[in-house]
């Protein structure tokens, strides 16, 4: 029988204090959860680690969190990944700009860490076990829920 799949957290922010506070939170409550500075880092562990989730910061020297977000869907090749970003811009402009880009969730920091807890903890439950012998999932659908109207 298979074991559940933990949920695998990547967090980018070029601030390692933030970054390193959020993984340990992560990893004491059970997640799978790693920790990059800047975006060429996290594409490089994106590729082996293969999350589940991306918490990005928007502003980041090197590469922002819009360019990042581009590459690690183009390296994803399909695969599901919820991407999120955070950061301490929570003005219209800011969650229009970020939307346009693709990413699904808009957290403003600081973020309650209950909040975040609660978004993980939601979609690790509907994460289906992984197929034996294969340690990639291909059919992963995350739930999302219809905005009002949308139909």
């Amino acid at each position: 029988m298979n074991e559940p799949t933990r949920l695998r957290v990547l967090y980018v922010d070029d601030n390692p204090d933030v970054a390193d506070t959020a993984v340990e939170l992560l990893l004491l409550v059970g997640f799978d959860a790693r920790a990059c500075y800047d975006g060429p880092s996290a594409l490089s562990v994106a590729q082996e680690f293969d999350p589940h989730v991306c918490l990005i910061d928007l502003r980041m020297p090197r590469m922002d969190g819009i360019e990042l977000l581009a590459r690690l869907r183009e390296q994803a090749a399909g695969h599901p990944v919820l991407f999120a970003v955070v950061t301490a811009m929570g003005d219209k402009e800011a969650r229009r700009q970020t939307a346009e880009a693709g990413f699904s969730l808009h957290l403003v920091k600081p973020v309650d860490p209950h909040d975040l807890l609660d978004i993980l903890d939601q979609l690790a439950h509907n994460l289906p076990a992984p197929p034996q012998g294969n340690s990639r999932q291909q059919t992963t659908d995350f739930p999302t829920e219809e905005p009002p109207g949308a139909k």
